[in-house]
């Protein structure tokens, strides 16, 4: 067998000959083939009949099953059956060309058996290409670089057809993976730069070819000579229905393969680039397109779904071509710019170039604009290169918005934020959502298409009411009717106007013939125009704590800006700060004027209470409750004079337990039989009392007790009743006789019963 660590073409094998004779052989030859005969592939059958479908099923197992067995091959092995295997090149190209788009799978009405199937033979199919672009599956099963890129070269392994479908049937999912194939078959085989750029001209035939079918021809295409028959040629509207579907199919599939190549594989960008794709296509936009429209929505169809698939299916042409022309300027223009180098003012110039190119495409300009605001990045731009001309930008900005006013239509207010993250300036190959062109769907924030636009929705204006008309065609609606009716008044004219779908030719002759509906009979034909209200600015109008102070900016024409500073002041010091006491002196002089009390003050002649603030004191209010005790005597609580003595808080006292106890003796109350009106007590009551509780102190702190009263527990003889003293002694036995040996039972038993643990 091969040995390790040696290239693929290098390697020499041994094998036995036909004789019994070794003989040696290269490891890439083809009597190493294995005899295996690949199936060409065939599409799903749409909505066929159950032969046709058991026919796909079987067709499709020996595929999968060929190819599962070719990716168990040994790396040798596998690329002998590659290389020299004619069958299995035919049966993969034929899977290239006849796969389902990802814009046809949504028309496919298959089983659910068909639906698996194709989703296994697509995975071995794109596993399959995956193994054909690695040279180096291992360190001991590699092949040299430069003989690979023969190797796929020479036997048309590859080619930019071939690429180009790859991208468009596994974009979707797979673009990373498909990226590092596609770099690596270009680095290995540089030529396929070369084939890719004799490949761009056939790609702008695609254009010129549908402009012929159309009868147009496009301003950047190669002149010819008007042929004889020209006149004769064909329009969007002329042809037959089956040639517009096959056109717009054709367009639908050149754009997205397109689109999905230079998403996937950025460096072929510039390859266009140098062709001038991109003006070739943003002409082609600007002439093919509205025609192209106008087919898709006036010519009758038999089928109205025909028709909405048509309009989606161009719908979805034009945002790959839009999107195809921002992936040019963005890899061969804004990247550059962003990643800063030598020649950013080049870059700068050309961009700027190219968008002065596109103000003359009105159509095209507004769709670009819709997607990819130019004014984002004029603004990057800006900032990038602060040099930029100012008048330069200025006028791209005005000319975008004289194309949204040339096509009839009006800017988003915030149709910039409604991009979603794949089309960032930043990265729009990174994060793509459908790189295969598989998803259809129109973006949110896009303007309505399909059946929604064939419904002729009318759009808002600018005073929220609904007019599908621009103020400045609504202004000469106006004026063409009051020349031919100036009696009337322009409020009249506008509510014929609306009635009529903004029709001025309905609507005057309607108005000559007395045929007006009876709504607007109704109205005074002098009505004037409604006068629209502007809103009061939002600076007058709103309400703030700050307003009308000395920072209001918005009402100050000058702010003592020696007030306003950022950080630690200039030249202060933080001790001399701290020193500083010019605050305490004016609260001096603030709580100064509370110093002086006035007894009485003199009247001289002339002057009166009043001179002096004292003519507010009211003497039959004085006499009036200065004897009644307001609210002590309330029935709805205590009596105010009744209540209690305020005493501390045990816990908040201070000082030994004898002192707490001496000020309890001596906060008692004063006896009934003492007068509180004198101000002296007694002497000898006083004394009196602090020789009796100094007696009682003595006692105490003796031990010597008072006599006690002695226990009465027996008490008289029952049925006679019992004393309350008796009642008391009892009551008193029963709950101290558990402190000697029965382990406080009763009163743990009184406590539970008491917190409702036992029922009583």
């Amino acid at each position: 067998m091969a040995c390790a660590r040696v290239p693929l073409d290098e390697q020499q094998v041994t094998e036995a000959g036909p004789l019994g004779k070794n003989h040696t052989l290269p490891a890439l030859h083809p009597a190493r083939k294995e005899e295996r005969c690949f199936v060409p592939y065939k599409s799903p059958p749409e909505g066929g009949s159950a032969a046709e479908v058991e026919e796909f099923l079987e067709y499709a197992k020996f595929i999968v099953e060929d190819l599962e067995w070719l990716l168990a091959l040994p790396h040798d092995k596998f690329w002998c059956q590659v290389v020299f295997d004619e069958s299995l090149q035919k049966c993969l190209d034929s899977y290239l060309h006849q796969a389902p788009r990802g814009l046809d799978l949504s028309s496919l009405a298959s089983s659910p058996a068909v639906n698996d199937m194709q989703r296994a033979l697509h995975r071995v199919v794109f596993l399959t290409f995956l193994r054909m672009a690695t040279h180096k599956e291992s360190k001991d099963h590699f092949i040299t670089p430069h003989v690979f890129g023969e190797i796929i070269y020479e036997n048309f392994l590859f080619d930019i057809p071939k690429i180009l479908d790859l991208c468009v049937l596994f974009g979707k999912g797979n673009s990373q993976l498909l990226n590092k194939m596609i770099d690596n078959i270009f680095t290995q085989q540089p030529s396929y730069y070369s084939d890719l750029d004799e490949t761009v001209p056939t790609v702008l035939q695609v254009f010129d070819t549908i402009l012929n079918k159309v009868g147009l021809q496009c301003e950047g295409a190669a002149m010819e000579p008007m042929k004889l028959n020209a006149n004769k040629q064909p329009t969007a509207m002329s042809m037959s229905q089956q040639e517009l579907v096959d056109l717009l199919l054709y367009l639908c599939d050149s754009t997205t393969t397109i689109h999905t190549f230079m998403d996937i594989f950025p460096a072929a960008c510039s390859s266009f680039h140098c062709h001038g794709f991109l003006t070739r296509l943003t002409s082609f936009y600007e002439t093919a397109v509205p025609d192209l429209e106008k087919a898709v929505k006036k010519r009758n169809f038999d089928d109205k779904g025909l028709q909405e698939e048509l309009w989606k299916r161009l719908s979805h042409s034009c945002r790959k071509m839009v999107e195809t022309a921002h992936l040019l300027l963005h890899h061969t223009c804004l990247q550059p710019i962003l990643e800063g180098g030598e020649n950013i003012l080049t870059f700068a110039e050309e961009l700027l170039q190219h968008f002065t190119a596109f103000l003359p495409e009105k159509r095209f300009l507004s769709d670009y604009d819709e997607q990819f605001p130019i004014a984002d990045d004029i603004s990057l731009l800006q900032q990038a290169l602060p040099v930029i001309d100012e008048t330069r930008t200025s006028y791209l900005l005005q000319g975008v918005e004289s194309a949204w006013d040339s096509v009839g239509r009006r800017k988003p207010p915030g149709h910039a934020h409604n991009r979603g993250p794949s089309h960032a300036h930043m990265g729009p190959s990174a994060n793509h959502r459908a790189a295969g062109g598989d998803d259809v769907r129109e973006p949110e924030g896009e303007r309505l298409r399909g059946a929604e636009a064939m419904l002729d929705v009318p759009q808002k204006g600018n005073n929220g009411a609904v007019c599908p008309v621009s103020a400045a065609e609504l202004e000469s609606l106006l004026s063409c009717i009051l020349e031919l009716l100036p009696d009337f008044g322009e409020g009249f004219l506008l509510a014929c106007l609306e009635e009529y779908g903004f029709n001025s030719e309905l609507v005057i002759n309607n108005i000559l013939e007395d045929r007006l509906a009876p709504n607007l009979d109704k109205l005074d034909r002098a009505m004037p125009r409604p006068v629209k209200e502007e809103l009061p600015n939002v600076l007058d109008v709103r309400s703030n704590v700050f307003d009308d102070d000395e920072f209001d900016v918005f009402r100050r024409e000058q702010v003592d800006m020696s007030r306003v500073w950022k950080g630690r002041r200039k030249g202060e010091n933080a001790r001399e700060m701290l020193n500083d006491k010019q605050h305490i002196e004016a609260q001096r002089e603030r709580y100064h004027a509370y110093e002086t009390v006035v007894d009485e003050v003199i009247l001289e002649p002339g002057q009166t209470a009043a001179d002096f603030g004292l003519d507010d004191y009211d003497d039959e209010y004085d006499d009036t409750y200065d004897q009644n005790q307001v609210g002590a005597n309330d029935l709805d609580g205590d009596s105010l004079l009744s209540r209690r003595p305020f005493t501390i808080p045990q816990i908040l006292r201070k000082g030994n337990r004898h002192e707490e106890e001496e000020e309890e003796e001596e906060e008692e109350p004063i006896p009934n039989n003492v007068n509180r009106d004198q101000f002296v007590q007694d002497p000898a009551m006083l004394r009196e009392r602090a020789e009796a509780r100094r007696a009682a102190m003595h006692h105490q702190r003796r031990g010597v007790r008072p006599p006690e009263r002695p226990s009465n527990v027996v008490g008289g003889p029952k049925g006679q009743g019992q004393s309350k003293e008796t009642f008391l002694d009892r009551r008193k036995k029963e709950a101290n006789k558990s402190r000697g040996g029965n382990h406080n039972r009763r009163s743990m038993a009184d406590r539970k019963r008491n917190t409702g643990m036992i029922p009583s």
